[in-house]
């Protein structure tokens, strides 16, 4: 089974195919540039939803819905906004048999219909903050498309909150950045480099955009999430004002953030190998297999009432009793789907008090007594989760170069990675950049230390080095 995945040194791109295909998470749409999201990717997805909404709640954050169709009109309101999105836009002319009055846009986003609706709930202070959010779908007609990375139509989470001050909303922005990087970093196992997005590639309408990327196997970044601090752009375009404490009128301040199914793909990029998946356990829908070795009917008693008997509460599991199938064949099958940790069982190992517990993350085997099982498997489970996530931060720490001319820069590029280098600020030798080398500014690190120096490309005075990457 597992022997049909292309191997990543071959065709990295078809190796990621081979295993989001193997491994059931997703299938192509008969509607070019769509997906089917399958039950084992459609898990994944719930996992993300279940630990982020838990947090966003927390926070003081709500759900809410709005529609998927949104006026023409609206998206023109804001200028920036429009510019950045209407080459992605799918329109809807006609419908009922009949051309439209106003053609309706398929949401690439939501901010215009949103601060339409603001303008109806917003009218005082008192009325301040909100604090929303939606699971939704977008539509982006994207060009070259590719499962999970990008999607003619995807899913993802958008929230869009209203605040009195600048500051209350600047500080949702980072709150929000954060909360994006322990869900990411904590319960994915992908570290990342948080910081801004350059004025050239912030979100179209934005003030600022805080940015976190990470670092795949093939040496290319790729955007996790993005917050948006919005300033009073869409307050002022769709006219939404508040009365303030002092009884004076007020544009509030906003803020948009997301994450998307994208995140899918960037689990499997990070973690898994040539034999499939690897699943990090906080994100597994069932973080362990049990595979059963046995031959006849009172084997296969003891091993079932060993199985019911099992003190897991809490801890979800499969029990594969597949009677067609051998146990090797159920080996690969879970291998190549990610399952972290496989418990086998025999009668054997029954007679001697034990079973063989299977890590996916390094292929180790290890007898366990069954007196001290429960404790073991969740040792073992939250050591995969920890190893993991390291072994993802020393592949991007040995994948990260500092580089302080232009020819370095490019020598390095073609080995893949972060490139730290300095950069003067200016858009052009950032655009000039993009254009030589296809390599963008992925983000301004937060942690970045000042120091002086030269811009790689113009040589101009620089005081911090920026993050440059090929990406997705």
């Amino acid at each position: 089974m597992a022997q049909k995945i292309c191997p990543r040194d071959k065709d990295y791109g078809r190796w990621y195919t081979d295993i989001v295909q193997m491994a059931e998470l997703a299938d192509y749409s008969p509607v070019r540039g769509c997906m089917v999201i399958r039950p084992n990717g459609y898990s994944i997805w719930e996992k993300i939803q279940q630990e982020l909404d838990k947090r966003l709640k927390a926070t003081g954050h709500k759900n809410l819905y709005f529609p998927l169709f949104v006026p023409e009109s609206f998206l023109k309101k804001e200028a920036e906004h429009v510019e950045g999105f209407a080459p992605e836009c799918a329109v809807v002319t006609h419908a009922g048999g009949k051309q439209l009055e106003e053609p309706l846009v398929i949401r690439p986003t939501s901010e215009t219909v949103i601060w339409h609706m603001y303008k109806q709930w917003i009218h005082s202070w008192r009325d301040l903050p909100l604090l929303y959010n939606q699971w939704a779908n977008v539509v982006r007609w994207e060009m070259r498309t590719r499962l999970f990375l990008r999607t003619t139509e995807f899913l993802w989470q958008e929230g869009h909150t209203a605040h009195a001050n600048e500051e209350e909303a600047r500080k949702e922005a980072l709150l929000v950045h954060q909360l994006y990087k322990k869900l990411i970093e904590e319960v994915m196992a992908i570290p990342v480099v948080c910081g801004k997005k350059t004025q050239q590639e912030k979100f179209p309408g934005a003030v600022d955009t805080y940015t976190l990327e990470g670092l795949m196997q093939e040496g290319k970044a790729l955007q996790m999430g993005t917050s948006h601090y919005l300033g009073q752009t869409f307050s002022k375009a769709f006219e939404v004002t508040f009365q303030n404490k002092e009884g004076e009128l007020e544009f509030p301040y906003a803020t948009s953030w997301g994450v998307t199914t994208r995140l899918i793909g960037a689990l499997i990029m990070t973690h898994s190998d040539d034999q499939g998946l690897i699943i990090p356990p906080k994100l597994a829908e069932t973080p362990l297999v049990i595979v059963p070795i046995w031959r006849g009917e009172e084997e296969k008693k003891a091993i079932k009432e060993f199985v019911t008997n099992l003190p897991f509460d809490g801890i979800a599991f499969h029990f594969d009793d597949r009677e067609e199938e051998k146990p090797g064949y159920k080996f690969n099958e879970w291998e190549l789907k990610g399952i972290p940790l496989r418990l086998e069982v025999g009668p054997r190992d029954l007679a001697k008090g034990e079973v063989v517990l299977a890590r996916r993350d390094t292929g180790e085997k290890c007898a366990t007594s069954i007196a001290t099982l429960r404790q073991t498997v969740e040792k073992m489970l939250d050591d995969i989760q920890t190893n993991l996530f390291r072994r993802a931060q020393e592949r991007v720490k040995k994948n990260s170069h500092f580089v302080d001319t232009y020819t370095a820069f490019q020598e390095k590029l073609e080995e893949g990675g972060f490139l730290y280098a300095h950069w003067c600020g200016n858009g052009s030798c950032e655009q000039k950049i993009s254009e030589e080398t296809k390599a963008s500014i992925r983000v301004l690190p937060f942690d970045a230390h000042e120091e002086a120096g030269a811009c790689i490309y113009c040589k101009e005075p620089s005081s911090r080095r920026a993050v440059f990457a090929r990406a997705y």
